[in-house]
């Protein structure tokens, strides 16, 4: 379905309605709560807690998410972190409410240790036996539900008051929800250990929610349905302060400055930071021995490394190899620390027996090294990156299982709220400078420059000729890939006595079958997305792999299978071989880096082949997994710095199979094409314009119809290869702002400031049309482009167009799409559905974008105001921050 101006209706779909109603009803539902409790004096219990609970995940986590991952998709990268963080924070206190409602009926057992994991050699109850392994009853698992309710509420406070002033440079209905929220929190923490009154004081506050998310959805929907700012709060910030300071034009960062990778999807580093803050302060009060479980933190961490996905989805979905990598390295981090430490929680183990099972764990190493590559990583970004990375690695290095259990948690603790720290300045410097579009919060400069990075990296090359151009079956992905195997394939080593140790097997499991086989699961899904030769077909065999190897070896001996369940492994095992067998073959394209790993697994399934036979030699196993471990190690390495710095500096090895190209016959075009890069080919369709035909022509947003000005037929002739209504009036495109200045156009100051500030760009202006056209090489078609008295200009962000436009002088363009129906973003496209009416198509490939410009009246930009007409590939926000700031500095 396509709106009447031919881009797709979809675009004007507000997911800030979805948004803002999903946190109101998630406040109504815990207000009425609230209410009851401080009227009655009875908390709620049992199915009412569980009840509430199912709704705040449904409400508040799915649909919020839902409204996340659509403002991620529209650019606004506020409304994508501020939704997902709040749909992470319902999800995980709807959680809480649960195990609420679960505990309020297990019956009251023993008592148990105080803190079972700082203390666990102490306050042991007298009938357990040395030997064994003790499940610890349901109610066990809820311990501490009040203590860690709080310990999560409170990074959310900080992340919360964050996010609310964050929108107040934005709109002015935001921050009162966001802000609101803020309060609502803090009380409803305070009312988890104080009296009744903050429990009505959250209520009130959840009722401000309520009525501020109303009025925001329907004056979003209202601007969503009319196009205009029906009712006011949306389009005005609450203040201008973090938009005031630049001195002139110069320092001001452009609007095509900052498609530093894809611009379809909102940046995603702030959400990412965001998680990162959640997760270590849960931990950091954990290991300080405030909360006596993890069975209730391990749902609030699980909840939030969701998110991070999300995070590291739509950096892969920008093309930014490193916040992909990073973010799902985090995600993967949290979560097996998470049920890591929610195994312990569940179960009592002899204190002998958890310390030698700890001792033999050894696929946190793993992390340690993935940490110093994204060290290495960010030497290309900031200074803040840099030290974020370096704390994450002194992260990784206190959670190694072969420190004392004595001083393990507390330098976990120490580690976790230096990282929460840095995470939460992250958190703030992305959103603030992403939003001003300058670096108003320092973040450092970069370390290293990519220049020399890459020299340095070349010198590790035994041929230090040319750099390699990086070959297109790598993906951003593949570090990711690699990383979550490597983990996998580390925490599975272990010798003959291990597998006699309970604990050892219970604390494997969730190393082996998250990173093996869940995270690779989303790894697989990427895969999927960057649309390589062979897909997702290695990762997702491994899936099965990984997820084997931990029910057979690990749960499999605590769980003491017959020898009949054991032939049916065997059975598996010849099948995964065979398969694998398979997979060498297809990584024999791609690299020999690769093909390495496909054939060690090959004999790594051998070895889980003779260990279902009783056959194993341990010895060899730990080896192969050894070998494993490394090959995905320089992999990783490799293909995070080659993405990264877009050149194949670390070898990974040519594919030891080529493909070769089939030359076959091409079905005749339609009309005549030409390929963008040649020289020749540009000139080709100058001719075409400039003989008065009509050409498809790609922009910076997406592709258009263009011709030439002095030809009026020709763009009459658009009006009938569109079916364009004549009402309807097309726009100009010139080169650069300096063609308008020589043509000396009666334009104010302040509109020749804007002007400079948005073009070039995917922003159009209209302004008073006039005789200076004539001196602009309009010519004839000046009474066939815009209105009587207006006209609107573009000047593209796009070389192609450019220099199309100097040789051939300026171009009525309109977008490459049958009237009514969605924008072109690919040649092919403008081939297929308009080519048989076209001179020639210019090829360019995919297009910058998926909808077209923003349209800016700027015909009372002299009295103060702008009004935008069309909200395209710039958000209307960030215009109007623009013309703020460029008032601001004309004063």
């Amino acid at each position: 379905m396509a709106s009447s101006d031919g881009f797709p209706a979809s675009f004007y779909g507000e997911p800030g309605v979805l948004g803002m109603l999903s946190n109101g009803i998630s406040a109504f539902l815990v207000l009425l709560q609230n209410f009851h409790t401080a009227h009655t004096g009875t908390a709620p219990a049992g199915v009412e807690n569980i009840l509430a609970g199912v709704h705040l995940i449904l409400i508040g986590g799915v649909c919020q998410l839902v409204a996340g991952m659509l403002s991620f998709r529209k650019y606004d990268h506020l409304s994508g972190t501020a939704f997902i963080g709040y749909a992470a924070l319902w999800g995980s206190y709807g959680a809480t409410r649960i195990y609420f409602g679960a505990s309020a009926q297990t019956p009251t057992i023993v008592p148990l240790p105080a803190q079972i994991m700082n203390n666990l050699s102490t306050n042991m109850t007298s009938n357990m036996s040395l030997t064994a392994t003790v499940v610890i009853p349901v109610c066990h698992v809820c311990l501490s539900i009040k203590e860690t309710a709080i310990a999560g509420l409170v990074p959310y406070i900080l992340l919360s008051f964050l996010l609310a002033f964050c929108s107040a440079t934005v709109n002015y209905i935001m921050p009162l929800v966001f802000g609101a929220i803020t309060a609502t929190l803090v009380f409803e923490a305070v009312g988890l250990v104080a009296s009744s009154w903050a429990l009505v004081v959250s209520g009130v506050l959840e009722l401000l929610i309520l009525m501020c998310a109303i009025y925001g959805s329907a004056a979003l929907l209202g601007k969503g349905l009319t196009q205009r700012l029906v009712l006011k709060g949306f389009g005005t910030p609450l203040f201008n302060v973090l938009l005031l300071g630049t001195t002139n034009s110069g320092s001001a960062q452009k609007i095509g400055q900052e498609k530093k990778k894809n611009t379809k999807y909102a940046e995603p580093m702030a959400l990412g930071f965001f998680c990162d803050t959640v997760a270590p302060f849960i931990f950091a009060f954990y290991s300080f021995g405030y909360m006596k479980s993890f069975g209730v933190g391990v749902a609030w961490v699980s909840i939030i490394t969701v998110a991070q996905l999300f995070s590291s989805y739509y950096a892969h979905l920008r093309q930014d190899c490193y916040h992909t990598t990073k973010f799902g390295l985090h995600a993967t981090y949290w979560l097996i620390k998470a049920w890591d430490e929610f195994v312990l929680s569940a179960l009592v183990l002899e204190d002998g027996k958890v310390a030698s099972g700890r001792e033999a764990m050894v696929g946190n190493w793993l992390f340690v090294m993935a940490g110093v590559m994204l060290c290495v990583g960010s030497l290309n970004t900031d200074v803040l990156e840099l030290i974020h990375n370096m704390l994450f690695v002194l992260l990784t290095l206190s959670t190694i299982p072969q420190i004392a259990l004595q001083g393990y948690y507390i330098f976990f603790g120490v580690a976790c709220s230096l990282f929460t720290a840095a995470s939460l300045y992250c958190t703030f410097s992305r959103l603030i400078n992403t939003i001003a579009e300058k670096s108003l919060i320092p973040v450092g400069p970069q370390p290293i420059s990519s220049e020399m990075l890459k020299k340095a990296l070349m010198c590790c090359r035994a041929n230090q000729g040319d750099q390699e151009a990086l070959p297109q079956t790598d993906q951003g992905s593949d570090a990711l890939f690699y990383i979550s195997n490597g983990v996998a394939a580390l925490s599975a080593l272990h010798a003959r006595s291990s597998s006699l140790n309970p604990a050892f097997l219970h604390l494997t499991v969730p190393w082996v079958l998250i990173s093996g086989a869940i995270i690779q699961a989303y790894v697989s899904r990427l895969q999927v997305t960057g649309g390589g030769r062979f897909g997702s077909v290695i990762p997702t065999i491994y899936v099965a792999v990984w997820a084997t190897w931990t029910w057979f070896r690990f749960s499999g001996n605590l769980l003491q299978l017959s020898a009949e369940a054991a032939y049916g492994f065997t059975a598996g095992a010849i099948a995964l071989l065979v398969i694998n067998a398979f997979l060498m073959l297809i990584a024999a394209y791609r690299n020999l880096v690769l093909l390495f790993l496909t054939s060690v697994m090959e004999v790594v399934l051998v070895c889980f082949l003779l260990s279902t036979l009783q056959r194993l030699p341990y010895g060899f196993e730990i080896a192969m997994l050894a070998l494993f471990s490394i090959i995905c190690i320089y992999g990783a390495l490799a293909s995070l710095v080659n993405c990264i710095l877009s050149h194949r500096l670390l070898p990974m090895g040519p594919p030891l199979i080529k493909e070769k190209v089939r030359w076959e016959s091409v079905p005749e075009l339609p009309c005549p094409v030409a390929n963008s890069r040649l020289t020749s080919s540009l000139m080709k369709i100058a001719g075409l314009l400039e003989e008065g035909g009509v050409c498809g022509v790609p922009t910076d947003t997406v592709y258009a119809l263009a011709a030439s000005c002095k030809n009026p037929r020709a763009i009459e002739n658009i009006y009938n290869i569109k079916d364009r209504p004549a009402e309807k009036p097309i726009c100009i495109c010139i080169s650069n702002v300096e063609q308008l200045v020589e043509a000396k156009p009666p334009f104010s100051p302040l509109l020749w400031e804007f002007m400079r500030n948005v073009y070039p760009g995917g922003i159009s202006c209209i302004v008073s049309k006039g005789d200076w056209l004539f001196k602009l090489g309009v010519g004839p078609a000046y009474d066939r482009v815009g209105t009587k008295d207006s006209i609107m200009i573009r000047v593209p962000d796009h070389t192609v167009t450019g220099h199309l436009c100097d040789i051939t002088g300026p171009l009525a363009i309109t977008s490459a799409n049958p009237s009514g129906e969605p924008d072109s973003t690919h040649h092919t496209m403008v081939i297929n559905r308009l080519g048989h009416k076209l001179q020639g198509v210019l090829c360019d490939g995919d297009s910058n974008e998926v909808v077209a410009s923003t349209v800016v009246n700027c015909l009372k930009i002299d009295e103060g105001t702008i009004t935008i007409v069309r909200e395209g590939c710039v958000p209307a926000v960030k215009v109007h921050q623009i013309f703020e700031r460029v008032k601001s500095t004309m004063v």
